[in-house]
């Protein structure tokens, strides 16, 4: 055989063997995608990719494609925030469907006697944030999506350095992907400060413990295990700052003071001990029992949820809210991809006469969400709900307010994303100054919304059409 034959036959040989296992790696992706629970658009976008463009839906589901994964079960405590000494059962006194729907899907029990405190503005968010640092006697536990190399961050920074060299228990876990550009020197003066820095499922090089798609999108600040702060704000200019910014996003939390702290704290600590490998059973030898003492009277539920989290409570939760609901729903989010469930029972609830709004940016930070989105807010408004655009910029609060007897606010976005791949944090409110004080903030809100305008006819849209199209096919996968 001459050395040419020889040559053909070797790539022969090779394309063979290409093929048949690119075939066996897309046959094991189709087993674990049908094996896993998802949503049917979730899946049905997948299988495109994997049968159209193996090539590229193959490797892209390996890496991005994981959900609740067995490796990261066994690797990762699974998260239930619990009090030591509080009651295990769910018992309130209001919204108890909801509060049992939560419970049984993985979400911790109600905590009462706490203080709650709205976050409504960038600025006030800076504050909250920068007092909580220099006011911290013992520890300061922060867990954020984006870190940003600006001036707000590096003012963070610079604070927490400080507040370790004083001997202040510093620990900052930062998401691998969201901040893969700040999360190496630029956090150095807090680990030179003697402060920990960790990075949660790194993805350069892709991390052996799970998926690139399993993203920490919590946002949690914890001040000696007794003062928190939750929401979505990240640690950026546009989220946050001292001062007033024209290019400042809309974002929404609150600060928590009682045992409802002590709770996001204990979601800090499994993520912690899962990014830094140290024992769990270590960090909680530094519970501070002061810190499940009431300072209010509000009660409330944290939720984790996620891939750590046994089923999916923050969506039951919600799902509950909504087919509780006598009066009103409103729900606050920069970005609505919702499931067919969520979308059905919101519209059952518009037609039979409930006031059912959406308030969502006129324009996101996302245009492929913004064609996403149309034809929900589209069945939506056709069903009788109200849909106001914020046009003040970017709007990037999160909350659900029903019947003003109960309310949510937390990382989450009114997605698939969100609902069913990130880590995620929510706070569910049931008493009522704390749910009225939401109401007249939203009440604010629409202040700054206008009603969309009236669409073209479709046939007169059609790069419109397609561009929406296209994106609800990815939308499962945004």
């Amino acid at each position: 055989m001459t050395e040419e034959a020889s040559e053909v036959v070797s790539t022969s040989y090779l394309s063979h063997l290409l093929t048949v296992g690119g075939f066996l790696l897309a046959v094991f992706a189709i087993a674990r995608l049908v094996g896993e629970k998802r949503q049917p658009s979730n899946t049905l976008a997948w299988l495109l990719g994997i049968v159209l463009v193996p090539y590229v839906g193959v490797p892209l589901f390996l890496i991005f494609g994981g959900r609740k994964l067995r490796r990261l079960a066994a690797l990762k405590r699974r998260v239930a925030p619990h009090l030591p000494g509080a009651r295990a059962a769910c018992e309130t006194t209001a919204a108890l469907p909801t509060v049992h729907a939560v419970c049984g899907t993985g979400g911790s029990p109600p905590a009462g006697d706490n203080a709650v405190r709205l976050i409504t503005t960038g600025e006030q968010a800076y504050a909250e944030l920068e007092a909580g640092i220099l006011n911290a006697r013992h520890s300061i536990h922060i867990t954020t999506f984006i870190l940003s190399r600006d001036d707000t961050g590096r003012r963070i920074v610079a604070l927490l350095a400080q507040r370790a060299r004083e001997g202040v228990k510093v620990r900052l876990l930062l998401d691998a992907l969201g901040c893969l550009i700040s999360s190496h020197g630029f956090v150095d003066p807090i680990r030179k400060a003697g402060g920990e820095v960790v990075r949660f499922m790194p993805v350069v090089p892709l991390s052996s413990r799970g998926s690139a798609n399993l993203r920490n999108h919590r946002k949690i600040a914890v001040f000696d295990q007794q003062t928190a702060i939750v929401g979505g704000h990240n640690i950026a200019r546009e989220y946050m700052g001292p001062v007033p910014s024209k290019k400042r996003w809309a974002d929404f939390g609150a600060v928590i003071d009682g045992p409802g702290a002590a709770l996001l704290n204990e979601v800090f600590l499994d993520d912690w001990a899962f990014a830094s490998g140290q024992s769990l059973d270590t960090l909680h030898a530094e519970r501070n029992p002061a810190a499940v003492r009431g300072k209010g009277e509000a009660e409330l539920q944290v939720i984790a949820s996620g891939p750590d989290v046994t089923g999916d409570p923050l969506y039951e939760g919600i799902v509950s809210m909504i087919q509780e609901a006598e009066q009103s729903i409103w729900i606050i989010t920069p970005y609505f991809i919702p499931d067919e469930v969520l979308l059905r029972s919101l519209i059952v609830k518009a037609r039979a006469g409930k006031d059912v709004t959406l308030i969502i940016p006129a324009r996101s930070n996302h245009p492929v969400t913004d064609y996403a989105r149309r034809h929900y807010v589209r069945q939506l408004r056709l069903a009788g709900a109200r849909v106001l655009h914020y046009n003040q910029g970017m709007m990037h609060s999160k909350a659900i307010i029903v019947d003003d007897r109960m309310a949510l606010l937390g990382s989450a976005n009114f997605d698939l994303r969100s609902l069913f791949v990130n880590f995620e944090i929510g706070v569910m409110l049931y008493s009522v100054p704390e749910i009225l004080a939401m109401r007249r903030w939203a009440g604010e809100l629409v202040r700054a919304c206008v009603e969309p305008k009236p669409e073209k006819p479709r046939r007169y849209r059609l790069l419109g059409n397609l561009a929406e199209d296209l994106s609800r096919l990815l939308a499962p996968l945004l």
